[in-house]
């Protein structure tokens, strides 16, 4: 990876994985999430993730919606500012 050319190659979604923009801080690991598909949906942290990457009103994360509970999904994955500016200039994300 060239260090000036400011593309990288970055997580994308599998086929049950969307795109998502946190809109709300909820509590107890809980967030809001606006995501690519159209869908608001309720978003958990898992604890794998909860102490190691802070997740902050306004990031880009990988949600996958739950198979049973369409509203509600996991949060797998949270992109860093230069990840999510590269995800909107690429139009993968408004």
């Amino acid at each position: 990876m060239s260090e000036n050319s400011g593309r990288r190659d970055l997580r994308m979604p599998n086929d049950e994985q969307v795109f998502a923009v946190v809109t709300e801080m909820l509590g107890h690991s809980r967030v809001t999430l606006r995501c690519a598909d159209g869908e608001e949906r309720m978003g958990r942290i898992p604890g794998r993730m909860k102490y190691r990457n802070w997740i902050n009103q306004g990031d880009v994360v990988l949600a996958e919606p739950w198979s049973f509970q369409d509203e509600k999904a996991n949060v797998e994955y949270r992109y860093d500012d230069s990840a999510a500016d590269q995800l909107r200039r690429e139009g993968h994300i408004q």
